[in-house]
């Protein structure tokens, strides 16, 4: 028995998460509406003599993609040999796209058997893509709305959040970003999970470490004449946030809070007070949950590896 470390990537949109349902009625039934179901499904064509049983380093919703994430499988050939991993990578690859599967296998490779791609994870980064209309320079409301509703790049559905503000504010949200850098108990920006356990309901489950906040200017998908207008149409801009680990949605969160303070939709005294009165009842509900279409899981981080 061998243990691989698969690098994976793929488009979200049609699956319903990367995590499969198990069916215990259904034991032999693979959930090909997540992720790794169809990974699972995809690395059978190999015939290992032991039952496949992928383990994944980190969990994305409905609609996230993945840039990067790791999911770890053990597998036992016939032979007793390892598979080759650039044939590993190759067939999973051709398996996939035959079956029309937005999915890509990056790398594998032989890890140790007490490898864990979950535990041994020290970090991962997400990435959140969004685009604001851009101010008219007459200052016309309705130049702006005639903008916004007459062109979206193609390549940009589902792959970026776009919204038209009046005023959009950049500088404030990179000062307000400051804020969730650090230790804090995040249960504000928590939504609740259909996943229940008592360690949930302890204080301490809650805080977590952000390392970096990064807000940068984006560049759109968009090729060619498309990407000329829609750099001329909107203003991309880019967050990226590291950590050891996330709570549910709390990405999505904390950028629903910025978009919102970037909008002047509440201030920054709003944000200071769902971070230090940690509670679901601290939510401001001016803030919208940013859309899972935006998001990215850009990087998952192991000690040893280029990060």
């Amino acid at each position: 028995m061998h243990r691989y470390l698969l690098n994976i990537s793929y488009i979200g949109t049609t699956f319903r998460g990367i995590q499969k349902t198990v069916n215990k009625s259904e034991q032999s039934h693979l959930d090909t509406n997540s992720i790794q179901g169809c990974l699972e499904l995809a690395l059978r064509t190999f015939h290992p003599t032991n039952e496949i049983q992928t383990v994944l380093s980190s969990r994305t919703d409905a609609g996230v993609h993945a840039l990067h994430s790791t999911v770890h499988v053990d597998l036992e050939r016939p032979n007793g040999l390892p598979y080759d991993t650039t044939t590993l990578t190759g067939v999973l690859n051709r398996t996939l796209d035959k079956q029309r599967l937005p999915i890509r296998v990056l790398s594998s490779q032989v890890v140790s058997e007490s490898f864990h791609c979950r535990y041994h994870a020290i970090g991962r980064t997400y990435l959140y893509r969004f685009a604001v209309t851009k101010n008219p320079s007459s200052g016309d409301d309705n130049l702006r709305n005639k903008a916004f509703e007459a062109f979206m790049p193609v390549e940009e559905i589902d792959r970026c959040y776009f919204l038209q503000s009046p005023i959009f504010d950049i500088d404030r949200v990179r000062a307000a970003a400051r804020m969730f850098i650090g230790i804090h108990d995040f249960r504000t920006f928590m939504s609740v999970s259909r996943q229940k356990g008592p360690s949930r309901d302890h204080p301490m489950f809650t805080v977590r470490k952000i390392e970096e906040i990064n807000i940068h200017p984006g560049k759109p998908l968009a090729l060619a004449a498309n990407a000329t207008l829609a750099t001329e149409t909107y203003d991309y801009w880019d967050i990226e946030i590291k950590a050891k680990s996330f709570l549910y949605k709390q990405v999505r969160r904390i950028v629903g809070a910025l978009i919102a303070l970037g909008s002047d939709r509440i201030d920054e005294r709003c944000i200071y007070q769902m971070l230090t009165i940690p509670s679901k009842n601290s939510w401001n509900h001016r803030v919208l949950l940013a859309p899972a279409c935006g998001l990215y899981l850009c990087r998952v981080h192991y000690r040893g590896a280029d990060n």
